[in-house]
């Protein structure tokens, strides 16, 4: 299978994982991407087994109200079952890197809300060591420049992505050249820059499930954290 089957195969899979988890008083949070957005697609085909989705980018939200899935707004909800979304990498503990679509704080946040978070990412983001993939970091614009002055003294080569505002009217920094041995002290270490609204190393809240499409079919990896 090409990496376009592989994230479809997940999708389903992800879709056949929550069914059981279905009924009239299920959120389901819904991530950002191309992986996401198959996810989106089949989820349309159960959209009578469950209340709602709460969605972390306008993009998402947008194409779950296509498809007749209401979107909620996250304060308007007691708590989400579950929330699937994919990932630019991932490590055997299920840490991961996201942000590469610029949703990583609402992401984050509805990571945060959820009872349980599935992962759905095709075996090319399967990583031993974090930070191959650049590391988004979500700033204020006006501290754009201080932020990154920052995040060179902490060892990583900051680059402005130039034409992106996220959802939240901030702007992004990718972080180049970081092997990221220690994922939860560097995302402390970001967080705690001044500028900085949040980064895309979900360590400290990582994945409970992983389904990773590979050329054998979909393996499910379980969080050891």
């Amino acid at each position: 299978m090409n990496q376009d089957q592989l994230k479809q195969a997940v999708a389903r899979a992800a879709v056949e994982y929550i069914t059981p988890m279905l009924d009239s008083d299920t959120i389901v949070g819904v991530g950002t991407g191309s992986t996401a957005n198959y996810f989106i697609d089949y989820l349309a085909e159960k959209k009578g087994l469950f209340d709602g989705t709460v969605a972390s980018s306008e993009a998402s939200a947008e194409r779950l109200q296509s498809h007749g899935i209401p979107v909620y707004d996250l304060n308007a909800v007691d708590g989400i079952r579950v929330y699937v979304d994919g990932a630019d990498e991932t490590n055997p503990l299920l840490q991961l890197i996201k942000g590469g679509g610029a949703a990583l704080t609402r992401e984050k946040i509805v990571a945060a809300c959820s009872e349980e978070f599935v992962c759905i990412a095709d075996e090319s983001k399967w990583v031993e060591v974090l930070g191959n993939f650049p590391l988004p970091v979500e700033v204020i614009p006006m501290a754009r420049s201080y932020v990154a002055r920052e995040i060179v003294k902490l060892g990583g080569d900051p680059v402005y992505r130039e034409d992106v505002t996220t959802d939240n009217g901030n702007v992004i920094l990718d972080v180049h050249n970081m092997q990221i041995a220690k994922p939860l002290a560097l995302e402390d270490a970001l967080n705690n820059i001044t500028g900085v609204v949040t980064n895309g190393l979900f360590a400290a809240r990582p994945a409970d499930i992983l389904l990773l499409g590979t050329a054998d079919g979909v393996k499910t990896v379980k969080s050891k954290v």
